[in-house]
Formats: structure tokens, sequence, C-alpha cells
């Protein structure tokens, strides 16, 4: 079986959960079947990327056209070199619309991965402008033509049974995300020394408890609440961002506004805006007393498997698929929250919102021997249900029952 995924992301250019996803899908599945990755951002010339990997740039006639645009016009070439594979599967709008023109051309089945959903994702009108009209038209269409849709949570299939009633439930199955366990884990030796030295030279104080976020910078991810709470944390307690890539310029200066005048008023606030190597991320993760994920949008969190690898407990909000990794009172806290119905996720009582996260954050923060065994566990669930080879396993049954009812 030859199987093209078609990925918006893929290394050495990830930003976000998707991307990781597909690197670390097409790691294990190719052990299982002839895998060929159709990417965006140029040619891959590396010579550790992978086998089997394309990289397109949009148009040069596209050029400075609005980015919804420059997108559709890589789709097209990735849909044109899809010829020979038995089946596509596309991940993230970005990519969707190269399945659906891929299966129509070359009448292959096509399997969609949902990462997310336009409809719940509003904000990116800011980004895109008429573009999101795109996105969505894209999304849509490929959701409902699809042979198979892969959700990455139950919250996320209801999400996806909601948006889009005209699909068949029974075309939409549940596979989580994964983690790599041996690249996620507490460092030791020597390798815990480089992270100590790693965290000094970032201004984290590795002796000091700490709270720590890591996220783009979106309307999603709540990060302006986490300021907010904040503000209630004790004062010997840090607070760690890992916090880049902003949607945009108008964001990035409403959550600089807020992160100075937290700063102003307590220190400890330590704000890191590039991308970390994932070394760097990982003892920077080590360093922390807790993960915080005040989500108003996850469809399930790659951050915080990431992060209960590593053995940290996660405080999160009782969101999407947030509730199905992180196991309230055992490995975290999870946060209540009642949302407005209007595709924002944005929270009916926002006080409200806040002062119960505060409340999780010090509850964990300030019991490290409580910490500790809910980090213990941590490592423990994510062991027993997130492992990528189970995962890349799921998937494979999934491409058969859509090929055996082509």
């Amino acid at each position: 079986m030859r199987v093209d995924l078609l990925t918006r992301e893929y290394p050495p250019f990830v930003y976000g959960g998707a991307g990781v996803h597909v690197a670390e899908l097409s790691a294990v599945l190719r052990h299982l079947v002839d895998v060929r990755v159709r990417c965006f951002d140029g040619p891959r010339t590396s010579d550790d990327v992978a086998p089997g990997v394309t990289g397109y740039a949009p148009p040069a006639e596209l050029e400075g056209a609005n980015a919804a645009l420059a997108t559709l016009g890589v789709d097209l070439q990735m849909a044109a070199d899809v010829a020979g594979a038995d089946l596509v599967h596309s991940h993230t709008w970005y990519a969707n619309l190269a399945g659906h023109v891929a299966s129509l051309l070359h009448g292959v089945p096509h399997v969609v991965s949902a990462h997310s959903l336009e409809p719940l994702r509003p904000w990116k009108a800011e980004q895109l402008g008429g573009g999101y009209a795109l996105s969505s038209w894209a999304e849509r269409t490929a959701y409902e033509s699809a042979a198979g849709v892969i959700a990455v949570s139950a919250g996320m299939r209801a999400d996806i049974l909601r948006a889009y009633p005209s699909v068949d439930p029974d075309r939409v199955h549940v596979v989580h995300n994964g983690i790599d366990l041996d690249g996620w884990k507490r460092p030791e030796g020597a390798e815990a020394e480089r992270g100590d030295a790693v965290v000094r030279a970032l201004g984290i104080d590795p002796e000091r408890p700490a709270v720590v976020f890591v996220g783009r910078i979106t309307r999603q991810k709540g990060l302006p609440y986490l300021l907010r709470a904040a503000e209630r944390l004790p004062e010997d307690v840090q607070l760690v961002l890992c916090a880049g890539a902003p949607d945009t310029p108008e964001l990035f200066a409403e959550v600089s506004s807020a992160v100075a005048e937290l700063s102003a008023r307590r220190d400890g606030v330590v704000w890191i805006e590039d991308m970390l190597p994932r070394p760097d991320l990982v003892a920077v993760l080590a360093a922390a007393t807790v993960f915080v994920c005040p989500s108003v949008y996850e469809p399930l969190g790659i951050v915080n498997l990431e992060a209960m690898a590593v053995g940290l407990p996660v405080v999160g909000s009782a969101t999407g698929g947030i509730p199905e990794v992180v196991d309230h009172g055992t490995t975290g806290l999870l946060v209540p929250i009642d949302q407005v119905q209007d595709g924002t996720g944005t929270p009916v009582d926002p006080e409200r919102f806040v002062t119960d996260l505060a409340d999780a954050l010090v509850q964990v923060v300030t019991d490290p021997d409580r910490a500790r065994e809910m980090g213990v566990a941590s490592r423990r669930r994510v062991e027993d249900h997130f492992a990528w080879d189970a995962i890349g396993r799921r998937t494979l049954d999934v491409y058969e029952a859509v090929l055996g009812g082509a």
C-alpha cells in the first residue's frame, strides 16, 4: 500500500502540533506501508530529511497574493503529483483541498485528519481577511467528501459532527495524537547538568517553583487568561512563557503589554519568544513544577503529552480533548470552563475562569510532593495510552477500513 501524506508543516519547518503529528506518524508508518510526504515551504535539501519527502513553493504567479490563494496554488501542485498512490491523507485545511482534488483526479480514497476546525477559529479572519472564507470552504468541501475522517479526540469528533452535520458519523474515527517517549523524557546525569545550564542561561531559576506554558500566541491558547491568573500566584513562583509565532501584530502587542504589566508587579516572569530546540525545551519542562494549558479551543493538545512525558502534572482547561489526556486529580487538574457557543470559545464568565485557573495552579505549585506524584502518574499515562507505535497501527486500521469500503 502506498499512502501520500499531505501537510502544511514538515521538518525542519514545524510550527505547531499538526507538524509534530505528521513527522511522527510518517516515521512509524514507514515501517508498515510505502509513505510519501508532500509538504509546503519549498524543496527539502538537508541530508537528514527522510526519503520520499517533496516540498513545494507557491507558484510565482501568486507571489504577493492573499495567503489562502497561495495555499491553494501549492495544493494543486500536490494533487498533480499524487498519481500512483492508493490513498491520500491530508492534515489541516492547508492541505485538505490537495487531498480532495487528488481523490477526484486519481480516483483514490481521501482521509482527513482533524487537528482543528475553521468554524471554531473565527479569529483567523484577523489573519487571513477574505482568505478565511476560502480556508473554510476548502475544509468543508474536503470533510464532506472524504472517505474517512480521523479525529484526534472524542471531543474533536463531536465538534466535527456539529460543525459539519452532513458528514456520516460512521466515517469519523477517533485516533489520538501520540508522543515520542524517547525524545520526551526527564534528563539524567550529564544531560541533566547540561539542562541546568540551559535554563539558567534563559533566566530561569531551577531552585524556584515554576509554572510553564508552551504554545503559539493565538487566541485559542488562552494566554491572556493565564497572564491574569498569574497575578495570584505566590511571590516565589516563576511564570515561564515559551510563546512565539503570533497570529497577528495586534495580538502580539496585546500579549506584550500584558507581560510587561505583570513583570512590573512581580519578578520571575520569563518570556522565551524563540522556538527552542527539543533538548532545550525538555530542560525547561524538567525545571518546572507544573505545566499549564489555558486553551479555550484544543482538539487534543500535543504540548500536554510532551509535558506529561517529561513528568509534569498538567493544569488544563476542561475543553476539547484535554479531558481525554489529563486524568483529573491523578495527572493534574482540569479547570471548568463554560463557553459562549459562537465559535470563539470565550468563557461565559471570564473572571470565574481566571479565578479557577489560578486556584488550580496554586494547589499544585504549592504542594511539591503532590506535584511529583502527579508527574510520575503523567509519565505512566502517556506510556500506557499515547505511544506512537499504537497510534500508527490505529491509523493503518482506518486506512484498511476505508480501502475495504472503497
